[in-house]
């Protein structure tokens, strides 16, 4: 082909949606060849940052392992079907299964990447609603679920999480989060370190507390090791400083928020010592924050991950919500403010607020939350006989396998299954047991709109993306999978079945109507064509104090000391203890920038470099067990037992061992290619699905007890 035959370049702006940061790209591409993945600099929210993963939308999308056609496994192996007769194969056996044993006898179980991708938001829920089964999963529950719950009860809806407004914070005060690997989580804040270096620039600080020193901690102005589930002795200790000297200042929150006088009265009763030796922070250090804290114009509290996935999630997601409102810092510019999105689906006629133990699960009475069970229930709901006994399981974009705690048991339950269908474009450690398997396009054949991390950004934003490239002939787009299945089973089912409106029929709706919309009336006048003018994404403005407005319980009150938190306070001061005993180790993951749960590891150029799937352990700890660096170690815990490369680093406290989530790619009977090589060993192989935050049900994934020993 001479230049006169090529195609011409061209380029196309979208968001990356491979995690939160959902940072603006710049890509440009010549035919059905893409030449370059760039950051948008015009993107007012991203202002052209980019992470090593945004290239991965390319890999993606040329990986010779990402299936295209349906799989339906037989004696013999895998064989491709048309989509026709594998959609009637699935709701075929759906049905029967749940006509047998009820409809909750089918599960469903929706992984992390539904969340970024807008189609499977709108329609996910469809491909099962005519079954009515409450046996639903997601990854919400090994995740935020604390945050949802508690943003319920305190603000009256799962979506109401008060967001730090970086970008005008003076004193921004981190608990086990890691935004530099992370590009923040349910904290939409690309390229952080800028607004970090920005932030110092103007005097700020940032105290970071984490029982790993990690890439984060290296850019903070302090760092702390605290013991791992230990939080809320460490926020006990501010909040107790903070009442117990006069420092409490909430201002005109005090007009709106009931229940702080009960709430400090609990939290007094607590001995700052007991709570020292608890966390491992010295009680002057704690002092010295809380004064910090409370004495800076503009501060914000932020736990995230590590303080979600421990045995007291709910509790510390709660004190971390009331130092912000004791100090004046919630609905305040530069402390802690709600996003308005303009697709907002807080306030709309289609909102969810949340609801709490409505109904338990089966066998071991777990509470649901907006409906979902805590997935720690799944494999003994599927393992345990009896009447509502799981027989059946689609799965969409998950790999529970690697994901959940006991990874392994739940490896066991899926072999057992009557019956499972997965929505995925790989075969891989969760999906090998399907039977049927329903790869929808890839990211770049279709469109795409943040409805969720617009929710959580630092700044108000709105970007539409159009699809790369054309849906290849014959494919089908996730959304149109979950009609066309649900659209099936109710004709089987012979109940009513009204077709939804299109994914980009609901977001212009959304827009229209939305606080920026033109329905409002709103100078913007937003919708759907205004932001296909505007591939490169709209401003809307920083985060505004909007509150009491904004709360969503009818008398426009916070609940500042939900009865059943308190509770839980109780039941803390019942168990806390001191140092804990010599030799003894608690497991905690990490993450990598180049790297997002168990699916980015099946490409080359992010899995490419050293190996960094290692176990971490601090010198002392290896030397008092006659180990070296670079050896190979046999971890136990409760659940179950790895073996793995474990690597001397002083990144983590002594008493700590780290070992990464979403490894361990070496189950036989997948389809994976790159990733063989660096398999490494799933940290949800220890983990413990009895090991729970108690009142949200949400994994402990960080804390489990473990012994290591040379293998």
């Amino acid at each position: 082909m001479n230049a006169a035959e090529r195609p011409a370049e061209r380029i196309h702006y979208r968001a990356c949606n491979l995690c939160e940061a959902i940072c603006g790209l710049e890509i440009r591409v010549r035919g059905s060849e893409i030449l370059s993945i760039r950051g948008d600099h015009a993107d007012p929210l991203s202002r052209g940052h980019i992470c090593p993963k945004a290239v991965a939308l390319k890999d993606i999308h040329q990986d010779p392992d990402r299936l295209r056609q349906p799989l339906r496994r037989t004696a013999a192996g895998w064989e491709e079907i048309g989509w026709d007769a594998a959609l009637d194969y699935a709701a075929e056996r759906l049905t029967a299964i749940a006509q047998a044993h009820g409809g909750n006898s089918v599960a469903s179980y929706f992984g992390n990447p539904n969340v970024h991708n807008y189609g499977s938001m709108t329609h996910g829920t469809r491909a099962l609603a005519p079954l009515k089964s409450r046996s639903r999963y997601s990854a919400t529950s090994v995740d935020q679920l604390p945050h949802q719950l508690l943003a319920w009860w305190m603000y009256g809806h799962q979506l109401l999480v008060p967001i730090a407004d970086i970008d005008h914070c003076e004193y921004f005060l981190v608990l086990g989060a890691n935004p530099l690997a992370s590009n923040g989580s349910l904290m939409t804040v690309p390229d952080f370190r800028a607004r970090l270096k920005a932030l110092q620039a103007r005097g700020g600080r940032m105290v970071l507390l984490d029982p790993r020193r990690s890439e984060t901690a290296e850019a903070a102005d302090e760092h702390h090791f605290i013991r791992p589930g230990t939080d809320a002795a460490f926020l006990l200790g501010l909040l107790k400083t903070i009442f117990d000297e006069g420092l409490a200042a909430p201002g005109r929150l005090a007009q709106f928020a009931d229940g702080l006088d009960e709430a400090a009265a609990a939290i007094r009763a607590f001995d700052l010592e007991a709570l020292s030796a608890h966390c491992g922070i010295p009680v002057a250090t704690i002092r010295r924050i809380a004064g910090e804290f409370a004495a800076a114009p503009r501060a914000a509290a932020y736990g995230r991950i590590g303080v979600s996935i421990q045995r007291w999630g709910t509790l510390s997601q709660w004190l971390i919500q009331l130092l912000n409102i004791v100090s004046g810092n919630l609905d305040r510019e530069g402390g802690v403010l709600f996003p308005l999105p303009a697709v907002d689906l807080v306030d709309s006629p289609v909102s969810k607020p949340g609801h709490f133990a409505a109904w338990k699960s089966r066998v071991r009475g777990l509470p649901e939350f907006a409906g979902e069970l805590p997935v720690a229930a799944l494999a003994e709901e599927i393992l345990t006989p009896g009447e509502g006994q799981v027989r059946a399981l689609l799965t969409s974009a998950g790999n529970p396998v690697l994901s959940t705690p006991n990874g392994a048991q739940l490896d066991r339950a899926l072999a057992g299954l009557e019956f499972m269908v997965s929505v995925d474009i790989y075969l891989n450690e969760t999906t090998r047991h399907a039977h049927l398997i329903l790869p929808p396009t890839a990211p770049l054949e279709h469109d795409h709109y943040d409805l969720i991390f617009h929710h959580f950004a630092v700044r108000n934003t709105a970007r539409y993306s159009e699809p790369l490239f054309d849906k290849p002939a014959g494919a089908l787009h996730d959304w149109e999978i979950f009609e066309s299945l649900g659209a099936r089973i109710a004709q089987r089912l012979e109940v009513k079945y009204q077709p939804a409106p299109r994914p980009e029929q609901i977001i212009d709706l959304g827009l229209r109507g939305g606080p920026y919309g033109a329905m409002r009336k709103h100078p913007q006048a937003l919708s759907l064509a205004r932001l296909r003018q505007q591939p490169g994404g709209i401003d809307l403005g920083p985060l505004q104090p909007s509150l009491p407005q904004r709360l969503q319980h009818g008398d426009k009150r916070i609940r500042c000391a939900p009865p059943e938190v308190l509770e839980e306070l109780r039941r803390f001061a019942g168990e806390m203890r001191g140092a804990p005993a010599a030799g003894a180790l608690s497991l905690i993951g990490r993450r990598h920038l180049r790297s997002n749960n168990s699916w980015m590891h099946n490409s080359a150029r992010l899995v490419k470099g050293p190996l960094r799937h290692q176990l971490l352990m601090h010198p002392q700890d290896l030397a008092c067990r006659g180990l070296k660096s670079g050896s190979t170690v046999r971890i136990r815990s409760r659940a179950g037992e790895v073996v793995v490369e474990v690597a001397s680093s002083d990144e983590v406290m002594p008493g700590v061992v780290s070992l990464p989530h979403g490894w361990g790619h070496d189950r036989a009977g997948t389809r994976l290619g790159v990733a063989q090589a660096h398999a490494g060993a799933s940290n949800n192989d220890l983990t413990d699905e009895t090991y729970l935050d108690r009142l949200s049900g949400n994994a402990a994934l960080n804390g489990v007890p473990v012994t290591v020993e040379a293998a």
